[in-house]
């Protein structure tokens, strides 16, 4: 077998596989060998193809818009929507422990977290509620809808989605949770391609739609977490136009200011709270009026800038520390820390009270002791050891310092704190002019020494006021006196007690004293350095001449001229304008000093104790500059000694040649062209000539070269003119229109940065606004007292500003269209709930339909159309998106709720709305185009009113109304195209103008305890079913069956003569009825024996078979009726049998599978 010869296998090479090889040969070799690499082959399809890339490429283009986003921008709102029981709750614990390794309990309010080096995100969680689901739709930068796999798309689910397009529709992702519910793989499967295609139907094609498996330990698995945190930190967003023009605040702390003493007083009183969060979209101004959703309308008393409770890391990392990884969720009480404008509030948790603090030891019971023993038997820190004992204080802090004593010596008697409480009092005395006068005292212990030592002075003041001197009595002023406020400076100069006063002369010297221990000299030190109040030191050569106690009052004046003057801020305006003595130089190198010390006059000397002096400015006239000319330079003016120089200008001169000034004029006219520019003002070109006439060096050169130079600057200007009007810059590179507006915005954006670039904060803040990304904190007064009493912080609260236009009342025009999910058709007067910019609220709007002339009214909106809509609310820009809805109520309601949606159209202060009218008459007279018709005008003057309308009759008989009758009242006289009947009735169409109500109801959710109940105005037939009450109805309402006579017409006679001339077919041929019976009439039919015979058998066979016939039938109806009893006895046999024989092979089938599985 192995020495066995195998035959060689030969190819075929001909037969129809070797064909087809050939083929399939020669047609890869043709494709490989292609130069073109697989181009096209056709210029058809190139352009067929490069058009379509070109359409794909536009489509992905948006109309620019600018970009306000500071440069360190606020936190990006990540909204958390789904209906309840989808996993809203879960995935915010689960993206904030990715994030801040931080474990939440509570999830209340916004919660802003750092996600990466330059983003910061803040989670919302959205209610339920159609209130939240407005709001939150407002200021979503992106919203995860939580969608649960195991049930399906929900209502809420496109409820929400519809808001969304109503108010500019940001960034949406879908989660799908709840998927380990399936146990089907393919079922799974099945269920998420659904789910997708919906989705993508919803939102757009391409939809992003993540899955989460299940829920570990609480929350969702860390892998799935961390791709959903990648996809939200590389997310870019468009600018939405709402938000990009408006700035708004997403508050996520409060705080009632209002004094406690007015709580006490008034409980219900209005409230001054302090609304805390980011501030986004434009600028928010001082005293901007502000909306907030569901609390109304109010005015900002105050803003202020806060630290940022949530900074971003200071400086580039690769990869955020544990410490950067902050979160700020004051209401969920996240840390337990709360910023304040001035303070920092820390919550400690646990318990540290004693139940001494609730009740006194005695109605304390056996276990609240033994309880109290257990607390106090825990380890506390010092801290808390402090807290729990001030529990124990047995008298409040005022108390016990009253209580309290202070002996300065051992043997000196001790001062309590209530001896020295100051008691007010009142002393009424009379003055010269006879006037009372009332005198507030003290009870100080130096009452009766002041009074004395007051006396004294007052006497002394008496006896030698003329003989006094200015400094004697400069030296009273200091001493303050009784009535006056005493500052802590004035108090030094008061006498002591027991003190006699003692008049003292200039010349002598003062007695010194300490007002401390720390002024006494403690070493006898000369040389030592003293220290300044300022923190400068010394150095004084004059105080070695005083005592070292004393030494603190040697040069007083020059101590605190220096101490004021260090920590005086330099006016340069008053050096430049005011010093007139000092040179730039000096100003610049500081060397101005003192105004006065530099003066050598005494007058200061002599002046030193006065405490007005009048400053008497040195006005010399030779140093005086006249600021209104130029200064001129003398060595400049020398140049103009020389004959040359005067030559050069002598022909510029009246007196000079035009020829020799301008010899080659013409010839550089015709080598640069001949530019003038039109637009130029006549007072630009004098003042060009006048700035040419003062340029000295324009003078001097040669005519001819200033005149080119002229020129080219004139042709510079006109190019530079072409091109910002034209954009044809050959120098610049080329864009096209989207770049070329796209570089326009951003350049309008830099400069409007670098307008306020260098202005300190607070002069940027008065003129433009705090810019957004800020942390702020807005001031409201006049606040509801429900806004703090019902807070809630589950429910989002807004604060949007309204621009100036948006503060106005007035009739809204809108292009609205009833939602086709939505059940019920919407009828003209009932309320509706609008939802447009940042309010919400109920107005009464009336539906029209534009015919081209003008806007009839319409009771209900028509199907699958848009309509227009009045209403009347505040004001918006045109185009600006809406929403409406019947209820906001939390009405377990079924269907879809919400009802339309639109755009605003117009705002106008009136409207001109009409609906059709019929007015009805009948003749009472005809003629031949005349007639006088009745019952449609009740006066003449009504019929005045009306005169020249068109006017018809029901057979389509067009009149005009002409003039009233005398009498009867009412009556009037038409012309008409033809003649009418007395039996026709005529009609006037009129048009009867449509005034919308002027109600205006705001959505005030935010101050009811439970925030789904709002109850706004209801409808008609919502109060007749709450009522149980029935529609009332009207006899003329009511429908009744129409009786009308059978009208009679005459028959058509056509005369003889015309008949003749008509041609046969034409012609009547109605045969006349004759007056005599034809033969065929009269004759009478008698039958003869035999033939009634066979008539009577005839009729007998005939009644025989039709009973025949009868009983055959019925007997055909009973056996098809059993035959189909047994029929379905048969099938129901073959359907059990068939059923068992399916469950029986499908057993065997499940066993055959089970043991191949083990296998």
């Amino acid at each position: 077998m192995d020495d066995q010869v195998h035959k060689q296998h030969f190819k075929k090479k001909g037969g129809k596989k070797a064909e087809q090889k050939k083929e399939n040969k020669f047609s890869n070799a043709k494709k490989s060998s292609n130069p073109k690499a697989f181009t096209f082959q056709s210029s058809g399809k190139a352009e067929k193809s490069i058009r379509r890339n070109n359409d794909l490429g536009e489509k992905k283009l948006h109309v620019p818009l600018v970009d306000r986003t500071p440069i360190e921008a606020p936190p990006v709102v990540v909204a958390v929507v789904g209906p309840p029981s989808s996993g809203k709750s879960t995935l915010i614990r689960s993206l904030v422990k990715k994030y801040t390794k931080h474990n939440l309990n509570d999830i209340k309010g916004p919660i802003t977290v750092v996600s990466g080096k330059k983003r910061r995100l803040t989670f919302m969680e959205c209610n339920n509620d159609m209130n939240s689901m407005i709001d939150v739709a407002k200021v979503a930068d992106l919203v995860l809808l939580m969608i649960d796999a195991s049930f399906g798309f929900e209502m809420e689910t496109f409820e929400f989605l519809n808001i969304l397009q109503s108010h500019g529709f940001p960034k949406v992702m879908g989660i799908l949770t709840h998927l380990d519910k399936f146990r089907n793989n393919k079922t799974l499967r099945t269920t998420k391609k659904r789910l997708k295609s919906r989705f993508w139907t919803e939102i757009y094609q391409g939809a992003k739609l993540f899955y989460l498996s299940g829920i570990i330990n609480g929350r969702y698995p860390n892998m799935e977490i961390q791709n959903l945190a990648r996809f939200i930190s590389v997310m870019k967003f468009r600018p939405l136009v709402w938000r990009n023009t408006h700035p708004y605040v997403v508050v996520d702390r409060v705080e009632d200011l209002t004094d406690p003493e007015l709580l006490h007083s008034k409980p219900h009183c209005d409230r001054t709270v302090t609304l805390y969060g980011f501030l986004r979209g434009t600028n928010l101004k001082q005293h901007m009026r502000v909306h907030i959703p569901g609390a109304g309308d109010h005015y900002v008393d105050d803003v202020s800038v806060l630290p940022d409770p949530c900074p971003l890391p200071d400086k580039e990392r690769k990869r955020l520390d544990e410490k950067n990884k902050l979160i700020y969720a004051p209401m969920s009480d996240v840390g337990g820390v709360m910023y304040d404008k001035d303070a920092v509030y820390i919550n400690v948790p646990g318990h540290f009270t004693k139940k001494s603090a609730y009740a006194p030891a005695e109605l304390q019971t056996e276990e609240d002791k033994e309880s109290q023993k257990a607390i106090e038997n825990v380890p506390h820190g010092t801290g808390e050891k402090l807290v729990m004992n001030l529990q124990d204080a047995q008298d409040t802090l005022a108390s016990q310092l009253a209580e309290s004593e202070l002996r300065i010596f051992s043997h000196s008697a001790p001062v309590k704190a209530a001896d020295v409480k100051e008691h007010i009092t009142e002393s009424i005395e009379e003055d010269d002019s006879g006037r009372r006068r009332r005198r507030a005292l003290f009870n100080d212990d130096n009452d009766e020494a002041f009074d004395n030592e007051d006396d004294n002075d007052e006497d002394d003041s008496m006896d030698e006021e003329e003989e006094e001197d200015d400094e004697d009595d400069d030296e009273e002023k200091d001493i303050p006196l009784r009535g006056k406020p005493l500052s802590k400076f004035d108090t030094r100069n008061i006498p002591k007690k027991g003190e006699k006063d003692m008049e003292v002369d200039k010349d002598k010297e003062d007695f010194q004293f300490a007002e401390s221990d720390s002024d006494l000299g403690e070493g006898e030190d000369d040389d030592e350095d003293m220290v300044n109040v300022d923190g400068r030191l010394n150095h004084s050569d004059e105080e070695g001449d005083l005592a070292g106690e004393l030494r603190w009052k040697a040069n007083l004046k020059d101590k605190a001229s220096d101490m004021f003057k260090s920590n005086r801020r330099t006016n340069i305006m008053a050096l430049v304008y005011d010093r007139l003595d000092l040179t730039p130089n000096d100003i610049v190198a500081g060397n101005y000093g003192d105004k006065d010390s530099s003066d050598g006059n005494d007058t200061e000397d002599d002046e030193e104790e006065e405490f007005f002096k009048l400053n008497r400015e040195d006005t010399n006239a030779a140093a005086v500059i006249d600021s209104s000319r130029d200064p001129v330079d003398m060595e400049e003016l020398a140049e103009w000694d020389d004959e040359e120089t005067i030559d050069s200008i002598r022909n510029r001169f009246i007196t000079g040649e035009i020829e020799t000034a301008f010899p080659q004029e013409e010839a550089s006219e015709e080598v640069f062209g001949d530019f003038e520019d039109l637009e130029e003002d006549g007072e630009e070109k004098t003042e060009e000539t006048n700035d040419k006439k003062r340029d000295k060096d324009a003078m001097i050169r040669d005519p001819l070269l200033v005149e080119r130079e002229k020129i080219a600057k004139r042709k510079e200007e006109l190019r530079k003119k072409y091109t910002e009007q034209y954009g044809d810059d050959e120098d610049a590179p080329k864009m096209d229109f989207y770049e070329k507006k796209k570089t326009e915005i951003e350049q309008q954006l830099q400069m409007n940065r670098a307008e306020f670039e260098h202005d300190d904060p607070h002069t940027r803040a008065m003129v433009e606004g705090y810019r957004p990304g800020s942390y702020v904190r807005i001031l409201l007064k006049k606040m509801p007292c429900e806004f703090i009493t019902n807070f809630d912080p589950t429910y989002p609260i807004l604060v949007g500003g309204l621009l100036t236009n948006e503060d106005q009342f007035g009739w809204v025009q809108v292009r609205i269209k009833r939602h086709r999910w939505y059940p019920k058709t919407l009828k003209t007067n009932d309320p509706l709930i609008f939802s447009i910019g940042w309010r919400r609220f109920q107005s009464i709007p009336i539906y029209s339909l534009n015919d081209g002339t003008r806007n009839r009214m319409l009771k209900y909106t028509p199907e699958h159309m848009h309509c227009l809509a009045t209403f009347y609310g505040p004001v918006h820009t045109p185009n600006t998106g809406f929403c409406a809805v019947q209820n906001v109520s939390d009405s377990k309601l079924l269907s879809f709720r919400i009802s339309a949606t639109g755009v605003v159209v117009d705002i106008s202060q009136s409207t001109e709305i009409v609906k059709k009218l019929k007015l009805t008459g009948y003749p009472t007279k005809v003629y031949k185009n005349t007639a006088f018709i009745r019952d449609m005008f009740t006066s003449s003057l009504e019929v005045v009113k009306f005169e020249g309308a068109n006017i018809r009759t029901v057979s389509g008989i067009r009149g005009q109304v002409k003039k009233a009758l005398s009498k009867p009242d009412g009556h009037f006289r038409a012309t008409f195209e033809d003649k009418v009947l007395m039996s026709d009735i005529v009609f006037l169409r009129a048009w009867y103008p449509v005034k919308p109500r002027k109600f205006y109801n705001p959505v005030t959710s935010l101050l009811l305890s439970s925030k789904k109940d709002w109850q706004g105005m209801r409808v008609t037939g919502q109060i007749r079913h709450d009522l149980s009450l029935r529609a009332p109805q009207l006899a003329d309402s009511i429908y009744k069956p129409i009786e009308r006579k059978e009208r009679r017409f005459n028959a058509l006679k056509v005369p003889k003569s015309l008949q003749a001339e008509l041609p046969f077919a034409s012609k009547p041929k109605d045969a006349v009825k004759g007056k005599k019976k034809s033969y065929l009439a009269k004759r009478a039919v008698v039958l003869e024996p035999e033939e009634k015979k066979i008539v009577t058998l005839m009729q007998q066979l005939n009644t025989l078979r039709n009973e025949k016939n009868l009983k055959r039938k019925l007997k055909d109806n009973e056996r098809r009726e059993n035959n189909k009893k047994k029929m379905a006895k048969l099938e129901e046999k073959t359907e059990s049998k068939t059923r068992e024989r399916r469950k029986e092979y499908f057993r065997k089938e499940q066993q055959k599978s089970t043991k191949s599985a083990g296998k």
